[in-house]
């Protein structure tokens, strides 16, 4: 078992990659020699198991030797039945508690998942849940209480305030911000984008630590817009005097990557056209200068943290249907999901039609005949 093969580094000490070639090549690992005890081994019938968390460390050489299965993660009845019958009966042990001493409900549990730990597996989880433990142990050997059963209102008492906080209607309640569906080492995440105008001249103005895929992204949007705008009901000259910034909020933590080219078209339309982003809707995938919804990664993932936090549509792109096979039954009868393949059936789906107004044709002003009279 080779743990953790993602942060191996090489330095002036060496390069254990290299050593790995050969150990992990099924093909010449039956002579290989360690050179620290100067005595070959023959590894040809043993299995090695490895672990990563990210594969773009990984040195390709090495990577090509590996055979890669991706663990998605859990979804929050998953991490719930494993709380009830794995996490919760080993921290019992460990905190000298009986099962007619400390009981969880439910709610308790989906309430630690959601509002105290963002993760795709369950190790915080499990450190929560011994936290509880531990203030339920301590109550009982102070001869407080003699038994607890912990119910959702109870977890601010061992916990302290919910740390994961989702404002969804709150923050996409004027026009110009999308959320848009990230990939993560720990799982899915919302990213919200948000757009706005100001009086200018052709400047485009971006903050957030985007990285520089997401840069383009945002360039390949607006020139989008500019070629489309009668389509999109945008003025065609309505970047003559704007100046247009794009900001993706939590500004300390980078971001990067090819999924947010859709979310950054919608949030600009909607701006533009002054029309809000319907509610509980999110949206991935990668746009070209003609238009075209690209696949993304990472699906099951982005629909699993929509689903935590409530989302009830998400717009894809057509080539990633067939991800659908990885997503639970559960999940996929509460969310509505639309296949597109053309930025313009996005903007269709995902806008609202309230304050939307068709761009005003120019009006020319006919001059009156004026007699004067001699």
């Amino acid at each position: 078992m080779l743990d953790e093969i993602d942060k191996v580094g090489s330095d002036f000490r060496g390069d254990p990659s290299s050593a790995l070639l050969e150990v992990l090549d099924p093909q010449q690992n039956n002579t290989f020699a360690d050179h620290y005890l100067d005595v070959p081994f023959d590894l040809s019938h043993v299995m090695f198991i490895t672990t990563a968390n990210i594969l773009d460390p990984i040195p390709p050489a090495l990577l090509d030797r590996l055979e890669v299965i991706e663990l998605m993660g859990y979804t929050q009845e998953e991490k719930v039945k494993i709380a009830e019958r794995y996490l919760i009966p080993r921290q019992l042990n460990e905190n000298g508690l009986t099962a007619e001493q400390f009981r969880i409900t439910t709610k308790a549990l989906n309430k630690i998942i959601s509002g105290y730990t963002r993760e795709a597996g369950v190790r915080n989880l499990e450190r929560e849940i011994a936290n509880v433990c531990r203030g339920v142990a301590a109550q009982i050997a102070e001869d407080k209480i003699t038994s607890k059963n912990i119910k959702s209102g109870d977890i601010h008492k061992y916990l302290g305030p919910v740390r994961v906080i989702t404002d969804i209607d709150a923050r996409i309640a004027k026009p110009g911000i999308a959320i848009g569906l990230a990939w993560t080492p720990v799982g899915g995440d919302l990213l919200f984008i948000e757009a706005t105008a100001m009086k200018g001249k052709k400047g485009l103005t971006l903050t957030g630590q985007l990285g520089d895929v997401m840069k383009e992204s945002v360039s390949a949007a607006l020139s989008f817009i500019r070629t489309n705008a009668k389509d999109l009901g945008v003025k065609p000259d309505f970047f003559d005097d704007l100046d247009i910034h794009i900001h993706v909020p939590a500004g300390a933590i980078p971001k990067d990557g090819p999924s947010a080219g859709v979310t950054m078209l919608t949030a600009l339309t909607s701006l533009l056209t002054n029309r809000k982003i319907k509610k509980n809707l999110a949206m991935t995938g990668e746009i070209t200068l003609r238009g075209a919804v690209l696949p993304v990664g990472g699906i099951k993932e982005k629909v699993l943290a929509a689903y935590r936090a409530g989302i009830k549509t998400i717009i894809l792109p057509a080539w990633n249907k067939k991800d659908l096979e990885d997503i639970p039954a559960n999940v996929q009868k509460s969310i509505k999901f639309h296949f597109v393949s053309d930025m313009l059936e996005v903007v269709k789906l995902a806008l609202e039609n309230g304050n939307w107004k068709k761009p005003a044709k120019p009006q020319v002003k006919k001059r009156k005949a004026v007699t004067k009279k001699r």
